[in-house]
């Protein structure tokens, strides 16, 4: 979080509830299975409860990404609606790193509610952005946060975004990663998993552990071939990859009463086929080519 906050959007500017609703089915009726809300913290909006519902109507599997800090209150409203899989945003286990990243004194509320939603009965993942100097002498400590706890954390290769002043030396790769985990734990007890189809992490776990560990290397190992995935921004802004500056609007269009399926249609067809046309590691380190790709706080969807 930038020391002076996030310039906040008019409520004008963001789609209302049904408008949400109309765009997710579009989505949906072409085949679209699956809606993550996800933030910024989606869980701040008054019209939350509403808007799970009527999501909920639609036939998708639902999940919710959130930083944990009021989700304790929404437990019911969850479950309701057939929310089971809850990611939680959390890039640190000690608490002074926690409030440098987030400006906040919430780690303890954060960790109580990771405890409460894996008893509650969630799918619990717990998403860790990976800086040099920074965390990643926490690697092994967030590997064994999961030796009792059936969660799985889900290490990230540090993304670059406008202000966030990515540069490569600032990145953990997936092969430190693991180079951390093999120097950490014997050969025969790390485990690699079956991904999912169509993921973006590579998964393992430590045998004897109640949960496991990924890497999502979106940077030096990208997931591109098999990508499948689409951002709705909170203001309607359709993103066809992270990593693309581009945007196409389809809030405008739904407002002026036309079709939002030809703008849908052009900017899945625009795809660039690995990182948003940064398909060198070289491209990568080019600041314009992605200073102008709005933060990840401020994207929201």
């Amino acid at each position: 979080m930038p020391s002076d906050g996030v310039q906040l959007s008019p409520k004008s500017h963001l789609m209302t509830y049904e408008e949400i609703y109309e765009i997710a089915k579009t989505f949906v009726d072409h085949g679209v299975t699956k809606i993550r809300l996800t933030g910024g913290e989606p869980l701040v909006r008054k019209d939350i409860p509403v808007i799970l519902e009527k999501l909920a109507t639609l036939p998708v599997e639902l999940s919710i990404t959130s930083n944990a800090v009021i989700i304790d209150r929404f437990i019911d409203v969850l479950k309701a609606n057939g929310v089971n899989k809850i990611n939680v945003s959390l890039d640190s286990l000690d608490e002074g790193k926690f409030k440098h990243i987030t400006r906040r004194h919430e780690f303890k509320k954060v960790h109580d509610n990771i405890l409460l939603l894996v008893k509650a009965g969630f799918t619990v993942k717990v998403n860790a952005v990976l800086m040099k100097g920074f965390n990643d002498n926490e690697i092994i400590d967030f590997i064994n946060f999961t030796k009792d706890l059936p969660v799985s954390v889900r290490f990230i290769e540090f993304m670059p975004f406008d202000g966030n002043k990515w540069d490569m030396s600032k990145m953990v790769s997936y092969a430190e990663v693991m180079t951390y985990v093999n120097e950490a734990f014997p050969a025969n007890k790390i485990e690699r998993l079956q991904d999912a189809p169509n993921d973006t992490s590579k998964n393992y776990k430590i045998k004897g552990y109640k949960g496991s560990f990924a890497i999502i290397s979106s940077v030096t190992n990208p997931f591109c071939d098999s990508c499948n995935r689409l951002r709705l921004t909170a203001n309607g802004q359709l993103k066809n990859c992270l990593f693309s500056s581009g945007e196409s609007d389809l809030l405008t269009t739904l407002r002026a009463g036309k079709s939002i399926e030809p703008v849908i249609q052009k900017a899945v067809r625009a795809k660039f086929k690995v990182r948003g046309g940064m398909d060198t590691l070289k491209k990568l380190q080019e600041p314009k080519l992605h200073n102008n790709n709005r933060s990840m706080i401020t994207i929201g969807g």
